[in-house]
């Protein structure tokens, strides 16, 4: 977890999660362990995790975005909640005194980006209903609406209850998976960015940024020309910032939905951002960039 300062007028990055789908520590490493063990999952228990690199939640990022149209007043933009959003509230809205989220986008529609918008309710006030509270504003793809309807059909329907019951209240915003067609959420715009995720699925990176360009992509197998050439010199100009899937240090056999560290290398020589993160590593990952230095 890491918080990056992204522009000069106080909008800042908060990283709520960097690990994998499963997260870090790997159960296995913990229950099955290995001789030796892992250190990067017994690392990843041995310290409080803000002061421990190895310990990472779901993917997961929040956008503290200060709004030059109302006078510096904060917006707190949130990409993805996964199964660990939960703890990361916790731990990091607690840390950095986040108060509420104004809008939610989602990548795509898997576990990992999807499966807290359950608890989106703590956050709303009690005893809230659509009558007397906004909806929380939820921008994803056509595909993704789809799954999400008919994995979680009661944060979707909006047919009053009988009996009713408390929910999440989302208002969902269906956006293109183009990079021709931008949005806007909570004041701040975003193109997306359609990236493979595997041959057969399409994941949504975003860039975005008012003074400072920056491209957001957690699940990536490959990236298309069009959507290259969008975050390219060419194409948007230098990138500030790019945030990049890096799942593994490298490839032992097919892995189809993820690039590795070396094909991620390769894109950042292509695209030359100023800087880049990668994100979205597992516990063997991990384990080589404490080898070998990195964090």
């Amino acid at each position: 977890m890491e918080k990056n300062q992204s522009d000069d007028d106080g909008t800042a990055l908060i990283f709520l999660g960097t690990g994998c789908s499963g997260a870090v520590p790997d159960f296995r490493c913990l229950l099955q362990p290995s001789d030796p063990p892992c250190h990067v999952c017994s690392q990843s228990l041995s310290l409080l995790p803000h002061l421990n690199p190895n310990y990472r939640c779901n993917t997961s990022l929040l956008i503290d975005y200060c709004s030059k149209e109302e006078d510096g007043r904060h917006k707190y933009i949130l990409i993805d909640v996964g199964k660990s959003f939960r703890e990361q509230v916790l731990r990091w809205f607690t840390f950095y005194k986040i108060p509420r989220v104004d809008s939610i986008i989602l990548t795509h529609e898997h576990a990992d980006a999807v499966h807290g918008l359950d608890e989106i309710r703590s956050l709303q006030p009690r005893g809230a209903t659509i009558v007397d509270t906004d909806p929380l504003p939820v921008f994803l793809s056509q595909f993704t609406m789809e799954s999400i309807a008919t994995r979680f059909p009661y944060l979707v329907e909006k047919k009053v209850k009988e009996v009713p019951r408390r929910v999440s209240l989302l208002d969902w915003k269906n956006i293109e998976e183009n990079c021709d067609e931008p949005f806007a959420a909570s004041g701040l715009s975003f193109t997306p960015l359609p990236v493979m995720h595997g041959e057969d699925y399409i994941a949504l990176g975003f860039l975005f940024g008012d003074k400072s360009k920056v491209a957001y992509i957690s699940d990536v197998s490959r990236i298309p020309p069009s959507t290259e050439y969008a975050i390219s010199k060419a194409g948007a100009g230098q990138l500030d910032l790019l945030i990049l899937d890096t799942n593994i240090p490298w490839k032992r056999g097919p892995h189809p939905t993820h690039i590795c560290f070396t094909e991620a290398l390769e894109i950042l020589k292509r695209l030359c951002p100023k800087r880049a993160l990668l994100t979205g590593k597992e516990s063997m990952y991990s384990l080589l960039m404490t080898d070998y230095g990195f964090q």
